[in-house]
């Protein structure tokens, strides 16, 4: 259970991220509350997700998920660079990820 809640940590992760780039500096009120509401509960669930998992795991994994998700959501939402050394160093991440998640003994 705790690795299904420190994904959804990690993908609220991604939420929080992408809600930076729309609400314009924090200056949408809609767009910053939201990224808000994003960010804490990914706070919240990483919080719980420690409680049993190693903290340094957990922090790389939650991390790692919000850096290709929002790398991904920024190619494909934002129009930004797709080159294949971008896309091959993204898939460095989802390695160690995997990785971390392989060697963490849960």
């Amino acid at each position: 259970m705790s690795w299904t809640t420190l994904v959804v940590a990690g993908l609220f992760e991604v939420a929080w991220a992408i809600g930076l780039k729309y609400s314009d500096g924090l200056t949408n009120p809609r767009a910053t509350a939201a990224t808000v509401v994003a960010l804490v509960v990914s706070m919240v669930l990483l919080a719980r997700a420690v409680e049993d998992l190693p903290v340094g795991t957990a922090y790389a994994v939650w991390t790692g998920i919000g850096a290709v998700g929002t790398a991904t959501l920024g190619i494909v939402l934002f129009e930004e660079p797709a080159d294949l050394s971008r896309v091959a160093f993204v898939g460095v991440i989802v390695v160690g990820i995997a990785g971390l998640h392989v060697t963490s003994g849960h």
